[in-house]
Parts: C-alpha cells; sequence; structure tokens
C-alpha cells in the first residue's frame, strides 16, 4: 500500500548515496533478494550519473548465467510513454502545434464527431479523459492495425472528462495517434530523431529486437505461442498487434541510455525541442486536487507531498524512474519481476524505500 504523503528532510546527496557498497546499494541487494529478481539501479543529478549497482542474473533457465548490468536492455514497457511518446508531446506543444486544452475534435479530424473529440491532450497526459479503462483491442476490433485505431478514437467514453484520474494505457494510444498525425511521422521516427539520438541514448529503440540486442535483454513472461519468454518483442498484447510501436508501450533501453535522459530532466539542453517549459510544466501537478495527483503522463511519487515535487512513472516489467526537479536529482531501477511473477508487493515495497532514500 503507498505511504501518506509526508515531508521529509533532503537525504544525502547523489554521490554520497551512491557509493559502492553504500547504504542505497545494501538496501536494493537486500530488496532485489525479498523480490526474487535481478536489477540494475542508479542515481545522478544535473552532472550525471553519481552512483551505480546491479545484483542478478537476467532470469531463470537458460539466463541464470547471464549477470544484470549497465547494458542489459529492458522492455521499458509503461516508461515508454515517458522516454518517447511525452517528449514528442513536448516538442509539438513548444512549437504552438498541440494545444492542450482544446478539445480533441476542434484540430484534430479523426476525433471530430467522436466521443474522443470532447477530450483534451492535458486529460489524455493527466489520465483525466474517462477513457475505458480496459485495452482489449483484439477482442473489441480484431488484429487489423486501421480497425485498432478507428476503434481506439470512437470508444465511448467511461465517464465525463475531467472528472476522475483512471489510469488507463488507452490514453496514451490515443495520444501516439494524435502526435504522429500532428507531427506527420510514425513515433518510433519521432522519438529517435527528437530524443535518443541528441541525447547519445544509442541502445534505445522500438522493438522487436535483432538477435545482437536481444541476447543482452532481459526476458519478460513465458508466452505459450512461442514456447518461451518473451525477449526482444514487447510484452504489452496491445502494442505487439501494432507492430511494436506504440505510444504506450514498446521501448527497450538500458540503465546508461536512462541515466542520460534523466540527467536531462534536471539539467535541460537548449538544444532539446521539449526542453525547459515542457519539463517544468509536465513536472507539476495537473490534476486540480483529484486524486492521485499526477502531473502531465507522470505521477507525483506515492508518499510525497504534490508539492515537493518529486515524481515517477513505473513499468508493468518491474521498471521504474524518478525525478526531481527540486532537489535536482534523479533515479532508477530497473527489473524484470514479471518474468518470475506478477505479485507486485515485494517490489512496490523496495521502490518505496528506494525512493525514501533517495528523495527522502
Amino acid at each position: 500500500m503507498d505511504e501518506q504523503p509526508v515531508r521529509a528532510a533532503a537525504p544525502d546527496p547523489p554521490a554520497v548515496l551512491g557509493a559502492p557498497g553504500g547504504e542505497l546499494e545494501r538496501l536494493v541487494e537486500a530488496g532485489l533478494r525479498r523480490v526474487g529478481t535481478g536489477g540494475v539501479w542508479a542515481v545522478g543529478d544535473a552532472a550525471g550519473k553519481r552512483g551505480r549497482g546491479s545484483v542478478g542474473v537476467l532470469g531463470q533457465g537458460p539466463y541464470e548465467g547471464l549477470e544484470m548490468g549497465p547494458d542489459t536492455l529492458f522492455d521499458l514497457a509503461s516508461l515508454t510513454k515517458i522516454v518517447a511518446l511525452w517528449p514528442c508531446a513536448g516538442a509539438l506543444r513548444q512549437a504552438g502545434r498541440l494545444p492542450l486544452d482544446r478539445p480533441l475534435g476542434d484540430y484534430w479530424p479523426p476525433a471530430a464527431g467522436q466521443p474522443t473529440g470532447h477530450v483534451t491532450a492535458r486529460q489524455l497526459l493527466a489520465h483525466t479523459a474517462g477513457l475505458p479503462l480496459r485495452t482489449e483491442f483484439e477482442q473489441r476490433y480484431g488484429r487489423d492495425r486501421t480497425a485498432i485505431r478507428a476503434g481506439v478514437v470512437a470508444a465511448p467514453l467511461h465517464r465525463p472528462p475531467g472528472t476522475a484520474v483512471e489510469y488507463t494505457d488507452r490514453a496514451a494510444v490515443l495520444l501516439g495517434h494524435l502526435v504522429e498525425d500532428l507531427a506527420g511521422a510514425p513515433l518510433d521516427a519521432l522519438a529517435e530523431r527528437q530524443v535518443w539520438r541528441p541525447l547519445g541514448m544509442t541502445d534505445t529503440r522500438f522493438g522487436p529486437l535483432g538477435p545482437a540486442s536481444a541476447a543482452r535483454t532481459a526476458p519478460t513472461e513465458y508466452d505459450r505461442a512461442v514456447g518461451a519468454p518473451l525477449r526482444g518483442v514487447v510484452h504489452d498484447p496491445s502494442a505487439r498487434l501494432l507492430g511494436g510501436v506504440c505510444g504506450n508501450a514498446g521501448a527497450f533501453s538500458t540503465a546508461r541510455d536512462l541515466e542520460r535522459f534523466l540527467t536531462a530532466l534536471v539539467d535541460p539542453p537548449a538544444a532539446l525541442p521539449w526542453a525547459g517549459p515542457w519539463i517544468a510544466e509536465s513536472l507539476r501537478e495537473q490534476t486540480g486536487g483529484l486524486a492521485p495527483a499526477r502531473g502531465l503522463s507522470w505521477l507525483c511519487a506515492p508518499g510525497t507531498d504534490p508539492a515537493d515535487g518529486t515524481f515517477v512513472h513505473y513499468g508493468f516489467t518491474g521498471t521504474g524512474i524518478w525525478v526531481s526537479r527540486r532537489l535536482g536529482r534523479w533515479a532508477l531501477l530497473l527489473t524484470n519481476k514479471v518474468h518470475y511473477s506478477r505479485e507486485t508487493q515485494p517490489l512496490t515495497d523496495l521502490r518505496n524505500a528506494f525512493r525514501r532514500a533517495v528523495f527522502g
């Protein structure tokens, strides 16, 4: 269970927290033993990585001889929303092409006359759009990409927009279509051009991965259709239906690449088309008192006061990233917990303890 909001003094700086053999390393290693998985962690600030560690192996059976490390590729799952979709939306926002508070139907033809035409981009980003909670694309729309897209755009709303915070992957799928149409390019090309290449994130990409990259990828769940755990193929079934490139999921990355991304959030390079105002706007509470508090794509970290400005995003596969503009620091903890089981409480406990240690 998430903790109640508290205010606490800032802990030691990242350079101290990340020292080899220090408190943070011991906390993560003990926590991962309880979770029953390997993992990679890192902590840093505007100067970059200040500490990093890894423990355990990639998985069970044939993966037991392969150790985790900073170059291990992870299926990011919902972190795709942050490392791909969110900055690409920000580039459009800062170029004046994505009005956050206008109904989509006013400027995006596919949404005109549809229930989603009354939703705004801000509501999609903050998960207050009132979209259906379940994805279930194949059951509802079949396997054709065009039919799936049309179905997502035309879906009836679950509740009136702006009345509740309900996390749904449909919001990111719909926003991904919107961003692609406004920018005139697919999301994978946009992310590569606007985010990953400028930051030197050479290992970050959408799947399916080639053999060389798949060989250093942490496996996720066992898939009956292939008779083995998924490895280098996105775990999320909706993203697989869409060819592996989706606003909801589909990206793979390493700790080393995510360190570059997170450093850019606390010290944004001026040349980034989504830096500065977009980051500042996103890392503020955007849900108007509705709970749980959210920024734009980012969740206000459980156990913290939204005014403290510590934000987080998790991936279903077992990944997590945190950032605090106020403290000027960031952290990551990457696991492939879903490879072993879907039990969440041990990982939730570790995440909460990790957040407290780094951000207070």
